[in-house]
């Protein structure tokens, strides 16, 4: 694909123009379904939806109205946004990536669009997903290499911000589907903790891990979108994370967890550590996950039974529309004992003690990992291996995708930054370093 399709856009930058009326919004809404038609059907990002010129500049008008003057306007004022296809939004109709009516699937707007919109944003669309989030993967391409996949389950999202479609897009994690994407795109991707952004709206596919999180051009974008979805931010919605050591302490988990990715992403991987050895940042090896395996079972374990529990009713209704994929997951799911997935997250909570001894043992700030185990796969039959994620959203911690190079192929690669439960704010406020240090982030352009 050629490369003025990769063309990631600065949220900050892009809000910052609209909110003082650079451009005016239906010029923006203009260039916006222009792109879209030009470019989307190269990506395969959005759901098709007709009548998306005429829905967004009525959506225009109204925010105009509303907020006339600029210095009134709230902080993502007219910035378009996509939104992946399990979430809810009132007018357009959820998919799921599925056969299913639509009927079916509908709900109650979700909170995470309600908190878009107060903030000024429009909905571009719906963003494909995998089928209900888990493998069976939509049509779309990766913007860096078209006969490569974006990465799964939020494929649409990660793929519409680094074609340059919108600068921020929502997605869901259950075990790898935001970092991954990110990665695979070139992409920003950030999973807040666990529960951080309610899920209220969205289908589940396991409750256990579903997270809601965003995709950006950059770190800073990231910031200023988890500072109006989360609950509680530090320092109110809109600020900016800030504070935290200069220079935090890294911790590299060492052991077979490590060992799943590649050898090409380990020395890519091994190449930025020392990268930020150089740069005066104290890096420790510390061995994390000697029960990987059974970590990797457990979560199979919750991930299935959820599954199958949560499409109990669809699937006895409509189980012959479901992807093959879809449907042995859910099969496998129903074998699952609710005392197995009670002993599952009781040695969940067993390992969350252990990987907090072992964190203040080392007096680590932050861990670093592949953000997936290499580039992006080719063909689009698959969505590539979470395996790198899945033990940070089995414990529910706050993940971070930062672009860190290519393979020599020119696939993307990313840089996985994780923080502790609840310290979200932290875990992007010291990653400003990293980014700077280590990442090889994309040219931003303007809109």
């Amino acid at each position: 694909m050629e490369e003025p399709l990769v063309r990631p856009r600065s949220l900050t930058r892009e809000a910052a123009g609209l909110r003082a009326g650079v451009p005016e919004l239906p010029e923006y809404v203009d260039r916006l379904c222009a792109l879209v038609e030009r470019v989307d059907p190269l990506v395969h990002a959005f759901v098709p939806e007709p009548g998306r010129h005429d829905r967004l500049h009525a959506r225009a008008r109204e925010l105009a109205a509303r907020y006339p003057e600029p210095g009134g306007r709230p902080p993502l004022y007219g910035v378009a946004v996509g939104v992946k296809d399990i979430v809810h939004v009132d007018g357009l109709p959820t998919h799921g990536g599925s056969a299913l009516p639509p009927g079916v699937l509908a709900g109650p707007q979700a909170v995470v669009v309600d908190r878009l919109l107060a903030a000024g944003a429009l909905v571009a669309g719906k963003t494909v997903t995998a089928e209900f989030a888990a493998s069976a993967p939509g049509p779309t391409r990766n913007p860096h290499h078209p006969g490569h996949t974006p990465g799964g389950s939020s494929s649409g999202s990660a793929a519409a911000v680094a074609a340059g479609l919108v600068p921020l897009a929502i997605g869901t994690q259950t075990v790898g589907s935001v970092i991954r994407p990110a990665a695979y795109c070139g992409v920003v991707g950030f999973r807040p903790t666990h529960g951080r952004i309610p899920m209220a709206g969205v289908i589940p596919n396991a409750p256990s891990f579903d997270t809601l999180g965003v995709f950006t051009a950059d770190l800073a974008g990231a910031a200023l979108a988890a500072s109006l979805l989360c609950d509680d931010w530090w320092g109110g919605a809109g600020e900016q994370p800030s504070g935290g050591p200069a220079a935090p302490v890294l911790g590299v988990p060492d052991g077979t967890y490590l060992e799943c990715a590649e050898p090409g992403a380990l020395r890519a991987f091994e190449d930025r550590l020392d990268r930020l050895a150089r740069a005066g940042l104290a890096v420790r090896r510390v061995e994390l996950f000697p029960e990987f395996a059974e970590v990797r079972r457990q979560s199979q374990l919750i991930n299935r039974f959820e599954l199958a529990r949560g499409h109990a009713d669809w699937f006895a209704r409509f189980g012959g529309l479901y992807r093959p994929e879809t449907a042995a997951s859910i099969r496998a799911g129903r074998g699952v004992e609710a005392g197995d997935r009670a002993a599952a997250l009781r040695f969940r909570e067993r390992l969350r003690e252990r990987v907090a001894a072992a964190e203040a043992a080392a007096g680590v700030d932050l861990w670093l990992a592949p953000s997936a185990t290499g580039g992006a796969p080719e063909g689009l039959h698959g969505t590539g291996d979470a395996v790198m994620s899945l033990p940070w959203s089995f414990l529910g911690r706050p993940a971070l995708s930062l672009p860190a190079g290519r393979t020599p192929q020119g696939l993307p690669l990313g840089l996985q930054v994780i923080g502790a439960a609840g310290e979200d704010e932290h875990l992007l406020a010291r990653s400003a370093l990293l980014e700077a240090v280590s990442a090889e982030v994309q040219e931003v352009r303007k809109p």
